[in-house]
């Protein structure tokens, strides 16, 4: 079962992946192309998606609006790991008081929702796709922090760690050598479910205007559009709105099938 969920999660990401790095060389349509005379348009051979209010092309605005989420994703999940995963094997590490700050440091910042953390970046900076990476980032360290704290502590206690120490090699060098590769798998599980959140968190920024700004296409975005024309052209809506729900289940299908793997791999250790 568990491979079943890699192979069509892993497929599903995959096809957006792919998607998303097509469009950076070729889409049907210029993204960013009017043609009010087509405007409104069902799907038809010229445009399988349809077009817009202003005539511009689907596809080829959900081919580009894939960069923005994916980027926007990865980024986000980036900065959360350079911050969360130092701060959760630091407090593993020196337990403690340093814990403690550390990890109550953690839940003040998971207090802030990254609509809430984008609103005040918004506040300062203005919106954008820089916004949505910061404020989806500052949501995902805390969470990242506190799965490698977890799963650290968890491997201090193992008697080759034990033993690193009693032969006389520093935290920071049981952590880099004993430590870190050992929680990997962790590691890699949580940032692929956190990717799938980033990419909801992207489009939910997006669809409320504090994500990616015109003419970027953005998923959000255009379902915020397409609420306006929900009658006239329902397609407007489905089309983007299936193709974040794509996004998120290849990721989480890929994530579960991965956390399935590993903790069997686990238990055969034990």
């Amino acid at each position: 079962m568990s491979l079943l969920r890699i192979i069509v999660g892993g497929g599903i990401t995959a096809t957006v992946l792919l998607m998303a790095a097509v469009s950076l060389l070729w889409t049907p349509y210029a993204p960013t192309g009017i043609d009010i005379l087509h405007r409104l348009a069902g799907p038809s051979s010229a445009h399988p998606f349809g077009t817009d209010p202003f005539g511009r092309d689907v596809l080829s605005m959900i081919m580009v609006g894939a960069q923005n989420s994916l980027v926007v994703a990865a980024v986000a999940v980036a900065l959360g790991c350079v911050i969360g995963v130092p701060v959760g094997l630091i407090a593993a590490a020196r337990r403690g008081w340093t814990e403690e700050v550390l990890m109550r440091g953690a839940d003040l910042a998971f207090a802030f929702p990254a609509l809430l953390t984008a609103v005040m970046l918004t506040a300062l900076r203005g919106p954008g796709a820089y916004t949505a990476m910061v404020a989806i980032g500052i949501f995902t360290a805390p969470v990242l922090a506190r799965v490698t704290r977890a799963a650290a502590s968890v491997i201090w206690v193992q008697d080759f760690a034990r033993a690193a120490r009693a032969l006389g090699r520093g935290k920071p060098g049981v952590t880099m050598v004993h430590i870190l590769p050992n929680i990997t798998g962790v590691l890699i599980v949580q940032i692929t479910i956190q990717l799938s959140l980033a990419v909801l968190a992207e489009a939910a920024l997006s669809f409320v205007g504090l994500g990616a700004q015109p003419p970027m296409p953005s998923w959000g975005r255009m379902l915020n559009d397409a609420q306006t024309y929900i009658y006239t052209a329902p397609l407007l809506s489905v089309f983007p709105g299936f193709a974040i729900a794509a996004a998120v289940l290849g990721l989480n299908m890929l994530g579960d099938g991965l956390r399935d793997v590993f903790d069997l791999k686990r238990r055969r250790r034990a």
